[in-house]
């Protein structure tokens, strides 16, 4: 069966195209786009204004955005942006030439700060260092891009336990076995048996989403992987990508076996261009050697297998809002019911899941549910991969098993908080899981355990949070993230995030009411109750999170207006 034509599905990509030519996407080029694809100019228009990544105006001849999420604010991201909005401001002579910009989390939080110039990542920026770019891209306009980073994880002399594999030869054995045996009912029993959840935030149980899939009436069916990881802290989907693609691809060819699908996405966020490269070679490889396509391995079963830039936007990451921007449309969250299991992309039955939990499925069909099981510690079952970063010396993304505790992922994986500072709190995944205290770093990595502790194991993406940082501070940060990165769909959303933002700046400036406890508490409970989607719901959490955990700090802002940290009645803003 073949697939119908629906033609706003090729927009974003005709739209990336043009920008990438162009720099920018005139009023003239959206016209075109509508010409050659038979839809109305609102239909490319109102993508093209929607998304943070096209440009509908020329940009200025030296593009400067600066990441000041979580932990690029950590390592100075804020008074970087400042300090580079001076030093380039109306003083300079030369603010026609260079604009400098906020942008938000670009996925290289091991990496902080840093500074996108001209669609080019630079990490680990300084002052100094900033502005020594920004002039060597005044000077030479055309950039090369970095040299492109190992593909091996053993070049880099890493050792992954979740990789089933010898070496490329064995890749997609599993995927071969279960075309020829057939066996569906029995890899899903494996699935189940292993507990395998999904990894990307939700823990829901993989076997029963592709089950249900599997089991939804039609013959059009679609798998897609999630990888628009774009909440701050989270970033080992992007290791995934870079060392494991074969897994992550075999995870995507079975679930489509498994389900019946016709076409698989992988939807990856456009920051990623090394990841995407990677992905691309893996992909013909896997046309060559006759895994996708037509008739695959001479079973009768065709499925496409296709690699979607994203747009751009935080707002990408929740479900059905990815989906709608696959179909070419605004990224805008839709109603649930009904859910994406038997009406997802085009409304049709759809598996979708992210990147670690397709890379998981392989070595659990390959080595058994027990081996799976057997890899946790303290009586918790399973692998995981975590990132670290923020106050810690040795932020990166750790293969690590479940019932870790916190202090061991912090101290013994990270090396602990910088010399002479203290740990004071940790987000266990970004601003939605919000803040735990010290007192808690013994809290094992457990989807339940956390649960209890109104957080979430989540993505893993766990960001320490020294002495040096204030926790009100850091909330404010977290919360004004998701402000930035509201559709504007819905009007808690659009509306509430702003007023949390606005309440909760006051507070670091020494602006605090006895009533403004209450519009918290009312805002947080009409965001929770009448968002329409995750992002507005849990927009709350970092701010009641730390006044849950953090009496005191809390306390001394509010009564005494004194900010341990001196962080905040400086300025502190979002």
């Amino acid at each position: 069966m073949q697939i119908e034509n629906r033609a706003t599905e090729a927009i974003p990509e005709d739209l990336r195209q043009v920008q990438d030519r162009a720099g920018y996407v005139s009023s003239r080029e959206i016209e075109l786009i509508a010409e050659r694809r038979g839809v109305h100019i609102r239909d490319v228009h109102t993508v093209a204004s929607f998304f943070p990544h096209f440009r509908l105006k020329p940009p200025a001849a030296v593009d400067v955005r600066v990441c000041d999420d979580m932990t690029c604010h950590l390592r100075g991201g804020k008074q970087l942006r400042k300090s580079l909005e001076q030093h380039f401001g109306p003083t300079s002579g030369r603010i026609d030439a260079v604009q400098v910009r906020d942008i938000s989390c670009v996925g290289r939080c091991d990496h902080a700060p840093v500074v996108v110039i001209n669609e080019h990542m630079h990490e680990h920026q300084t002052f100094a260092s900033a502005v020594r770019l920004v002039e060597e891209h005044i000077a030479h306009p055309e950039q090369e891009r970095p040299p492109k980073p190992p593909r091996s994880f053993r070049e880099r002399g890493m050792m992954l336990e979740c990789d089933p594999y010898a070496g490329p030869a064995e890749h997609y054995s599993i995927f071969r076995k279960l075309m020829e045996s057939k066996a569906f009912d029995e890899a899903l029993g494996t699935l189940k048996d292993g507990e395998l959840k999904g990894m990307g935030g939700a823990g829901f149980p993989t076997h029963i989403k592709w089950d249900g899939a599997r089991k939804a009436p039609g013959p059009e069916k679609f798998v897609i992987c999630n990888a628009d990881e774009s909440e701050p802290g989270t970033i080992k989907d992007r290791f995934i990508l870079q060392f494991l693609p074969h897994l992550v691809f075999e995870g995507m060819l079975v679930a489509g076996a498994i389900v019946g699908a016709r076409k698989g996405y992988l939807y990856i966020r456009h920051e990623y261009e090394e990841q995407t490269d990677i992905l691309r070679d893996e992909l013909q490889q896997i046309y060559s050697a006759g895994l996708a396509g037509n008739n695959i391995l001479g079973s009768g079963w065709n499925f496409e297998l296709e690699v979607f830039v994203s747009p751009g936007g935080y707002i990408c990451g929740e479900e059905t809002a990815l989906m709608e921007a696959i179909q070419g449309h605004r990224a805008e969250p839709r109603n649930k019911p009904p859910r994406t299991v038997t009406s997802g992309l085009w409304n049709k039955p759809t598996a979708l899941n992210n990147v670690e939990t397709f890379a998981m499925a392989i070595p659990i069909l390959a080595r058994g549910p027990t081996w799976f099981k057997e890899k946790g510690k303290r009586g918790f079952p399973g692998l995981k991969f975590v990132g670290v970063t923020g106050d810690v010396r040795n932020p990166g993304v750790f293969e690590v098993a479940m019932g870790t505790t916190y202090r061991e992922l912090i101290f013994d994986y990270a090396g602990g908080p910088p010399e002479g500072r203290e740990v004071v709190g940790y987000a266990p995944s970004g601003p939605s899981s919000g803040y735990l205290p010290a007192s808690l770093l013994d809290t094992v990595l457990d989807w339940k355990t956390l649960s209890g502790l109104g957080s979430m194991v989540g993505s893993g993406a766990v960001v320490v949070c020294s002495d040096a940082a204030c926790m009100l501070d850091m909330a404010l940060t977290s919360v004004a993230f998701y402000r930035n990165e509201s559709c504007g769909k819905c009007v808690p959303c659009r509306i509430g995030t702003q007023k949390l933002v606005d309440l909760l700046q006051g507070w670091t400036q020494g602006d605090y009411k006895p009533e403004d406890q209450k519009i918290l508490a009312d805002l947080s409970t009409a965001l929770r109750l009448t968002s329409i989607c995750g992002l507005g719901q849990i927009a709350p959490a970092p701010i009641q999170s730390v006044m849950k955990h953090f009496p005191e700090i809390m306390r001394e802002h509010l009564e005494e207006r004194r900010c341990r940290a001196g962080v905040c009645f400086g300025g502190a803003t979002a």
